[in-house]
């Protein structure tokens, strides 16, 4: 998905905007907006993926000390 963020990224940084129509405008800035919420979404997803390590790791932990 990082990928696909940072080659947008680079897409929509590239847009001549001074040469947009109204309504390309509106887009680019909806298409922005949309970037914007991608980005944050990845940064949960990343911050998930730590605390499921954790919770996995008390679990295993969980298990192994209540087998002895």
């Amino acid at each position: 998905m990082a990928d696909t963020i940072a080659e947008t990224v680079d897409l929509l940084y590239t847009v001549d905007q001074e040469n947009l129509t109204p309504d390309q405008q509106i887009a680019l800035g909806a298409a922005l907006a949309a970037l914007a919420q991608a980005e944050r979404l990845e940064q949960i997803n990343e911050r998930l993926r730590g605390i499921h390590q954790v919770l996995n790791s008390w679990a295993l932990r969980a298990t192994v000390d209540g087998g002895r």
